[in-house]
């Protein structure tokens, strides 16, 4: 019943900026810290941004990210945001939210929203 969905993913110039959203559903939310990952086609999955729980004041990025990219979250809200700006051709992949807690280990995604990024 937990569910991770992602949103806000499309088709944006290089330059350009782009918010996606991750809504949860079904865990106590507050709880678990939040991350965004990415996968390009051909491959390895990796990190993009991560925040911690409940009050998220601490945050962390890959170096690609860093001054580009800010991770938040709204726990009234259930939801995680990942703000972008300064896109690039090369952040171009598949973006999925990732909570994950210590509590049990238990650890979610979602289905992944799309970002292209067109030169």
């Amino acid at each position: 019943q937990v569910q991770l969905l992602e949103s806000g993913g499309g088709l944006v110039q290089a330059g350009g900026s782009l918010t996606l959203s991750c809504a949860a559903s079904g865990l106590s939310f507050a709880e678990y810290r939040l991350g965004w990952y990415r996968q390009a086609p051909g491959k390895e999955r990796e990190f993009v941004a991560g925040i911690h729980e409940k009050d998220g004041s601490s945050t962390f990025y890959s170096g690609s990210a860093k001054g580009r990219f800010t991770i938040s979250r709204d726990n009234a809200k259930n939801t995680a945001y990942l703000q972008m700006t300064s896109l690039r051709v090369e952040d171009t992949a598949v973006y999925y939210c990732n909570a994950v807690t210590r509590t049990t280990s238990a650890e979610y995604w979602g289905q992944g929203t799309q970002v292209t990024v067109s030169s």
